[in-house]
């Protein structure tokens, strides 16, 4: 007699594997241990420069004073 397995899909493995953290840790350190190995997209220091090259240090004093 054939044994009938049904797999799980990626996200159901995943999904179930947080519930799983999230209960044995407790949130905040589920959300700990996720942020870990959650390393987000783009690239950073593009980024930024693209916003923050047009300020200098007398710029940024000057905005502080006024």
């Amino acid at each position: 007699m054939e044994k009938i397995v049904n797999y799980k899909t990626g996200i159901e493995i995943h999904k179930e594997g947080y519930k799983i953290l999230a209960k044995g840790l407790g949130i905040v350190n589920f959300i700990r241990f996720i942020q870990e190995f959650e390393t987000g997209e783009g690239d950073y220091t593009k980024d930024r420069h693209k916003w923050q090259d047009k300020y200098t240090v007398e710029k940024i004093i000057e905005e502080i004073k006024r």
